[in-house]
């Protein structure tokens, strides 16, 4: 009827749990069969290994596999889990089966290129579940499960299964949840002497409020063995902490949760790194250009480091290889930090790859996967000349910036503004000469349309004076800025030139424009609107942020963001930054050499 051995072990009056319910089952003979997808259409024998398991079927269509590693995918895409980790997920597959190894894929998810038929030796449309895993395991007798570069909901499962008793390959699954449960890995950071910030395990609201009393608000909510960032906020009050408090709990039943002091002003740093045997033997260091508080799948991310000290990045490598080592890491690891003045604090661990993987390879001119892999299954990686934990002129020449994208126009009423929660979609990455040129590269490349006229600025008091050099930039480049009361009455005592726009709430007249009617009549080509947790005018603010999205206006709400945006366009305006026009690939093709292509005429490339 469809029901899974955890569904039914929940129906029982007797307590049982899933593997009880399994071992009965399998007692009985009940096994599911492996069927294959007929893919001809009846007219020819199928020869494809596009597979799935039923009970509806007297024997399976395949021989078992008798061995072979099986590689776990990243499921459906959505927010957290999208391409980034297929690509991880194929080139796996793609070195397995360098090496010799017979591969085998389980993902549900026809839109990636991991479920090509030819991208592995056999294939299973299949959930990602601990009784299905188990079932394709146990029946083609393999050699173990790799669960560390299909993002988290693969990661996830590395303690069930090894419970159950199915090899993981790569890090020990105690490890990987000594990484993934927050009261764990605290302790064990504690234990090492790397620096976090102060924390507590939540064990109840008064707990809570007594913490965020020691240490003072803001503190940081964050839960175990969640995807994206779920429920993990950030709270200034009593009452901001306790809805924080119970959206963690109904999302992390089962583990702990943690509270922390949240450090606001910090710069936020990764370190996406190939660990073996507990050693690192691949590592790159890279800075997010907005400030700790914002989810890094949706930061702008900066490979080599713009404005790390050579202080900070040394105590990055110091915490990363004593955690690496106390974690005995075998495969992929991202480590988080964040840094201010001289403290270097250790915020988060993933024992698997991140999201920042692909752009990391590309940018440093290895794949980290295949070091990986090829470290999960004992092979040699001396010759694909890794960049180490101290190799410090890699990338050179030039830099790599990853912009995030993001679907709030498709998102009706949603509120286009980024937190400690991701938010984004997609992402793009660029080179260039430097950080300023590869990051307006990337910018412009997610959609977003350089302003050819006026720009609608809105910042929170606490930035205004931070703001007002970046608002005379854009005034000396040519732009003339409207801005909301509060925002152009600082202005104007700092001397930027501005016209001044009522907010979204207000009637505009025709001296005073409103600020929805600018925006609605296309007379704004960028908004910026800044808010930070002290804003009141929270309705103009939004209205702002939405009419931007609904109209196709660019929009920046990170003071960091503008900053880079406003020395970006600076420095191109003057000359200082080129090749920004983008061209379709033919046009690139129309435009190359028989010297420079790499492929025949004749041959699709």
């Amino acid at each position: 009827m469809g029901y899974s051995d955890k569904q039914i072990a929940s129906f029982l009056k007797e307590p049982a749990t899933e593997d009880e319910v399994r071992a009965k089952r399998v007692g009985f003979g009940m096994l599911p069969h492996t069927k294959q997808i007929d893919t001809l259409a009846a007219e020819y024998p199928a020869a494809t290994n596009y597979l799935y398991m039923t009970y509806h079927g007297m024997e399976s269509d395949t021989e078992s596999a008798n061995g072979g590693v099986i590689v776990l995918g990243s499921g459906c895409y959505r927010i957290g889990s999208s391409i980034e980790f297929d690509w991880c997920g194929v080139s796996c597959i793609r070195t397995l089966r360098q090496l010799g190894y017979h591969s085998t894929m389980i993902n549900y998810n026809p839109e990636t290129v991991s479920t090509d038929y030819d991208e592995c030796d056999r294939l299973y449309f299949e959930e990602l579940s601990k009784e299905r895993v188990m079932d394709i395991y146990q029946q083609d007798k393999s050699q173990g499960v790799i669960v560390s570069v299909g993002g988290q909901i693969p990661n996830g499962l590395a303690i069930p299964l090894h419970g159950a008793g199915v090899k993981i390959l790569g890090t020990p699954a105690g490890m990987i949840d000594n990484a993934e449960d927050r009261q764990k890995f605290s302790d064990m950071i504690d234990e090492i002497g790397v620096q976090q910030p102060e924390w507590r395990e939540l064990t109840s609201h008064e707990s809570a409020y007594d913490f965020a009393s020691k240490v003072g608000y803001p503190v940081l909510v964050r839960p175990s063995y969640v995807l994206s960032g779920a429920a993990m906020n950030v709270a200034y009050s009593d009452k901001q902490l306790r809805a924080c408090l119970e959206e963690a709990a109904d999302v992390s039943q089962d583990h702990p949760v943690v509270i922390s002091d949240f450090i606001q002003g910090a710069v936020e740093i990764e370190m996406d790194g190939v660990g073996k045997g507990g050693e690192l033997i691949a590592a790159a260091i890279h800075e997010h250009i907005e400030n700790a508080g914002v989810h890094s799948g949706d930061a702008s991310l900066v490979l080599p480091p713009h404005t790390l000290s050579d202080y900070t990045k040394d105590r990055v490598r110091d915490a990363s290889r004593k955690i690496v080592k106390r974690l005995n890491i075998t495969g992929p690891v991202n480590i988080q930090f964040v840094a201010k003045g001289t403290d270097v604090m250790c915020i988060e661990c993933n024992v698997r790859a991140s999201r920042s993987f692909p752009f990391v390879s590309k940018t440093m001119g290895v794949d980290y996967i295949e070091a990986a892999t090829k470290a999960i299954v004992g092979a040699d990686t001396s010759d694909m000349d890794l960049p180490t934990i101290d190799t410090k002129d890699r990338p050179k020449g030039y830099v790599g910036v990853k912009a995030p994208m993001f679907s709030f126009t498709r998102l009706r009423g949603s509120d286009p503004v980024l937190g400690v929660e991701m938010a984004s979609t997609g992402e793009v990455a660029c080179f260039g000469a430097s950080t300023e040129e590869a990051f307006l590269k990337a910018l412009l490349s997610t959609g977003f349309k350089m302003p050819q006229k006026n720009i609608l600025v809105s910042v929170q008091a606490d930035l205004q004076d931070e703001f007002t050099h970046c608002a005379y930039q854009l005034h000396d480049l040519g732009y003339t800025l409207y801005a909301t009361p509060k925002t152009a009455e600082v202005l104007t005592k700092n001397r930027v030139p501005c016209k001044l726009v009522a907010y979204p709430t207000q009637q505009g007249t025709d001296e005073i424009p409103s600020a929805t009617d600018l925006i609605k009549n296309d007379q704004i080509g960028l908004v910026i609107n800044i808010p930070t947790h002290n804003s009141t005018m929270l309705e103009d603010n939004y209205q702002m942020r939405r009419n931007a999205c609904d109209f196709g206006v660019p929009l920046l709400t990170n003071m960091n963001l503008v900053k880079m945006f406003s020395t970006a366009v600076y420095k191109q305006k003057k000359g200082e930054i080129f090749g920004l026009e983008a061209k379709t690939l033919f046009e690139h093709y129309e435009g190359e050499t028989d010297a420079d292509a790499w492929s025949k005429p004749s041959e699709f490339h």
